[in-house]
């Protein structure tokens, strides 16, 4: 968790976001929130869309930082981005953080659950970019942020349109 004057906060969300600049507001907002002055060190998956958007605005806090626990071997995941620029942009967080590990399991869809919950067990909050409904597959956004309200964390969700 946090350090003296930190705070350890993870993220869930969308891979597709509506307008990200009018988010980054809102995300600046609840960060400001969750964090109360403090630094943020951030625990993400750094999945396009959600994660990604949050991991850039914690670098730009002063004091932020991220750690990547990725669902797959780095290899494998970057599979799953649209494009080169995403593949790019995901290698320079990656290299931004200051560690990373894989959280496995039995399936591709149980590793990315069990990387969101690993995010959500070893947070003192989280921020949810969610657009409410329910989960589309096993550890999607609703699964985790379930998973946060049962272990008692704190949940910050900045609504979007889907």
């Amino acid at each position: 968790m946090g350090g003296a004057g930190s705070i350890t906060l993870g993220v869930t969300g969308h891979r597709v976001l509506p307008d990200a600049a009018e988010l980054t507001e809102r995300v600046d907002g609840a960060l400001d929130d969750l964090a109360e002055g403090r630094a943020v060190h951030l625990l993400t998956s750094l999945a396009e869309g959600a994660d990604r958007l949050v991991a850039h605005r914690v670098l730009a806090r002063r004091g932020g930082t991220i750690e990547a626990i990725l669902p797959l071997a780095v290899d494998d995941y970057e599979d799953d981005f649209v494009d080169p620029p995403s593949r790019e942009e995901f290698h320079a967080l990656l290299d931004r953080a200051t560690a990373s590990e894989v959280a496995t399991g039995p399936t591709r869809t149980a590793a990315y659950a069990a990387a969101g919950y690993a995010v959500v067990e070893r947070s003192e909050g989280l921020l949810a970019l969610w657009d409410g409904r329910p989960a589309r597959g096993e550890g999607g956004t609703a699964d985790v942020v379930a998973h946060a309200r049962s272990l008692g964390r704190p949940v910050r969700v900045v609504a979007v349109a889907r």
